[in-house]
């Protein structure tokens, strides 16, 4: 029969087991409401650049993109793989489908297809402009499962809020910023989500979708190499650590087996998933992980005595084959120049290798050191929440916790060396400072419920704070351990029962430290107020990063005069509008590698180089064309059937964007092949001039000549309002080439080679000193034109 304590009893845990889930389902309710918020909130901030300019592609490479997503959504995936495209790197070509990372544009060509078939009538370009922002809502998202699984939901929200406005993020995920990176974060983070959710579950389900997952990183972004090196250090991290468990093999080894095979598939990647250093760091973590999974295996079924004989059998064998691993891979790598790395890998190991042995790398400005103030303008006061959130993490330390922990080490790592790694520290910078901000919360909030009058007296309030666990006030602390000592005194058989009650309901540590952390109350609420504001100056300058700083095109200017009046500079889409209506489809133009994928796209013209930057001895021959002095120049265009030459000039209205700011490039590069190109001799002193005390080299190259042609005539005096200073040389004619086309705000200059003169012979009677000096011509002329 029950007795009369239990029949109390029931109806009150019944009551209490009833409003709890009911609490539950409810908090669930609010959490999925504020993140369908935070996703509209990650749409609509990055819709300014739309919003205020036009529904267009931004950048560069995002212009191949959307070329290669018109591509395919109109000739199949099928043609898309075997595409050779005779447009680029012109007379090489290029073969498209095995040398782009396909994930984007097949994600954008799907989205295009499914909206059409449901007659949504929506073109290619729209939906590769809004494809940035429709999966940042998906990274925050993610950003909230990886959280949650690391600190709780609190956290998970607070961190999707976060990542959804992050400066560095809408930098690369604008609406028109299509881009890689687009798709890429969500994939990276929600590889990362599903790692963690195997190694809390150790689900064989979540293991499966991690390497799907990965698969679809690798299809993305380049940047996968992170991930698969990031991972096996958690690993190698926490084996040293003493906390491997069968959960930690489940989560590893079906990624690296599976996922290496994913990962091959993709032609662009291939082979290089098995060949490489950057994948070779999985593979020996793979061996050790397989090496103590078997000494614990024997570990269980020996007895201590023969394990010892047992493990050193087995570490002796697993020493043997990692020693066996690292010589055949060793053997591999070392008849590489860069022992298996690329060079973009090689740069952030050693920051100093591109500039010292690959400029192209070097020379593209997203690949420079970040500035200390540009942490700040990315982040923004997310780089003080970070050691918080660190610290946070160690209370208690979790394998989930430690991850998260190592990914902020090596983000950070990272992003010192290139600014553009700063998207990869973003989602770290706001799990972490989501992480923070959670925990801050929930010690102030829980001060000042227990201190508010009414509230300290109530043990279920009290109790509802923790959910399940039981909270006590500070003060009971001394009572519950008299209790225990007055039942330790007594050890009668009657007591005993309840002793052993008492020692179930003592305190874990963690509750008994969220009971020390009660603050005073003033204090709570100061500090309350002063992180809603630190949260609304955080939100101030992302909206305005979002507005300002990130939403303009590249492909499109603006300025504001002095009376607050806007003016638009729309001079490449003039330029590249010219070259598709005033020259034939078969002409070749000739331009920095910058301006590439654009004339293609959107002039539908060939090029000799562009974004891809694969053939460095290429783009070297352009930089040695535009570095040579005006016939050796039109010398080498000719040899490669260029009919126009197309260089960007910012001297007129102040773009500090043009091709003689980067002229210092084009010489380093195209002396790296050529030797007979040397820095020195553009520099005077060691300083970079284009004014009067200019070398000769430099104002006699044809990068001069097509830039400041004609340009007195804008002032009178040749002042460039880039450099600050008037030019060396105003009045100059061009003997092999003729200015076709200059833009209005004269930002793009287009020019033309002259066609080869004729000779006509007999004519008239040469003396024997021209014979002399016309056969010294023809001989030089003889000569290859790059030497």
């Amino acid at each position: 029969m029950a007795s009369p304590e239990s029949a109390v009893n029931g109806p009150t845990s019944s009551t209490a087991a009833a409003s709890k889930s009911l609490r539950n389902a409810f908090g669930g309710v609010i959490a999925f409401i504020i993140l369908v918020l935070i996703g509209v909130l990650a749409f609509s901030i990055r819709l300014f650049s739309v919003i205020k300019y036009e529904s267009v592609i931004h950048e560069f490479d995002p212009y191949f993109n959307y070329r290669v997503t018109q591509f395919l959504s109109k000739n199949g995936i099928y043609d898309f793989w075997n595409w050779f495209d005779d447009r680029t790197w012109y007379p090489l070509g290029r073969v498209i489908g095995g040398t782009v990372y396909p994930g984007l544009t097949l994600t954008a060509g799907t989205i295009w297809k499914v909206v059409n078939s449901l007659n949504i009538p929506l073109s290619v370009e729209t939906v590769c402009v809004f494809t940035a922002p429709i999966f940042s809502a998906f990274a925050s998202w993610a950003a909230y499962l990886l959280t949650k699984e690391v600190k709780g939901p609190g956290a998970g929200l607070t961190a999707a809020a976060l990542l959804a406005m992050v400066p560095s993020y809408i930098s690369r995920s604008v609406a028109g910023s299509y881009d890689n990176e687009a798709v890429a974060i969500f994939a990276l983070v929600f590889t990362f989500y599903l790692y963690i959710k195997t190694l809390n579950t150790g689900s064989l389900f979540y293991a499966t979708l991690n390497a799907l997952a990965y698969f679809y990183m690798v299809c993305s972004w380049g940047g996968y190499t992170f991930i698969i090196n990031l991972i096996p250090m958690h690993v190698l991290l926490c084996i040293v650590t003493g906390r491997y468990s069968s959960r930690l093999y489940i989560a590893y080894a079906p990624l690296v087996v599976l996922g290496t095979l994913l990962a091959s598939l993709v032609p662009v990647v291939g082979f290089n998933a098995v060949l490489t250093s950057e994948h070779f760091a999985s593979f020996l973590v793979f061996i050790i992980i397989h090496v103590v999974a078997l000494a614990y295996y024997i570990k269980g079924i020996l007895s201590p005595k023969m394990f010892k004989v047992a493990v050193t059998l087995v570490v002796s064998v697993g020493l043997a084959v990692c020693c066996a691993v690292i010589a055949i891979l060793i053997a591999v790598v070392a008849s590489s120049p860069t022992k298996g790395w690329s060079g973009r890998s090689l740069t952030l190991l050693d920051p100093t290798y591109a500039s010292k042995y690959i400029p192209i790398i070097a020379s593209v400005s997203e690949h420079q050191p970040p500035t200390w103030p540009s942490y700040f303008m990315d982040i923004n006061v997310l780089a003080f929440l970070v050691p918080a959130g660190i610290i946070a993490c160690f209370m208690p330390l979790t394998d989930s916790s430690s991850f998260v922990i190592l990914y902020i080490v090596t983000s950070v790592y990272f992003s010192g060396v290139m600014v553009r790694l700063m998207l990869v520290l973003a989602p770290a910078a706001c799990i972490l400072s989501g992480i923070a901000l959670s925990e801050a919360f929930n010690v102030l909030t829980r001060s000042i419920k227990f201190q508010l009058p009414g509230i300290a007296g109530n043990p279920s309030i009290a109790s509802e704070e923790n959910g399940s666990s039981t909270v006590v006030a500070p003060n009971d602390i001394p009572k519950t351990e008299k209790t225990e000592e007055a039942a330790k005194e007594k050890p009668a058989k009657k007591n005993r029962k309840k002793e052993k009650e008492n020692v179930e309901k003592k305190p874990t540590p963690s509750k008994t430290e969220k009971r020390l952390l009660v603050l005073p109350l003033e204090a709570s609420v100061i500090a309350v107020l002063l992180l809603v504001l630190l949260g609304a100056f955080y939100v101030v300058h992302c909206v305005w990063a979002a507005a300002e700083a990130y939403s303009a095109p590249s492909i499109v200017l603006t300025s504001h005069s002095n009376d607050g009046g806007l003016h638009v500079f729309d001079d490449f889409r003039e330029a590249y509008s010219w070259l598709s209506h005033n020259t034939d489809v078969d002409d070749k133009v000739a331009s920095w590698w910058d301006y590439g994928y654009q004339t293609t796209a959107m002039a539908n013209r060939t090029v000799l180089v562009d974004n891809n930057t694969w053939n460095n001895t290429h783009i070297a021959t352009v930089g040695t064309a535009m570095s040579s002095p005006e016939k050796q120049a039109w010398e080498i265009f000719h040899s490669l059937d260029v009919k126009y030459v197309l260089v960007v000039f910012g001297g007129v209205v102040g773009y500090p964007s043009d091709d003689i700011n980067k002229f210092l490039w084009m010489v380093r590069i195209g002396g790296g092949v050529f030797p007979h190109i040397k820095e020195p001799d553009y520099l005077r002193d060691g300083q970079y001039r284009i004014d009067a005390q200019a070398t000769p080299t430099m104002l006699n190259c044809l990068m001069y000549k097509l830039s400041y042609f004609r340009f007195v005539e804008t002032d009178g005096k040749g002042f460039d309002r880039v450099r600050r200073t008037e030019i060396g040389k105003k009045h100059f004619k061009l003997t092999h080439f003729e200015e076709v086309f200059t833009t209005h705000h004269w930002m793009v200059r287009i020019y033309k080679l002259k066609p080869q003169r004729n000779r006509i012979r007999g004519k008239t009677k040469k003396s024997k000193s021209s014979r002399s000096v016309s056969s010294k011509r023809d001989v030089r002329g003889k000569r290859n034109p790059w030497h």
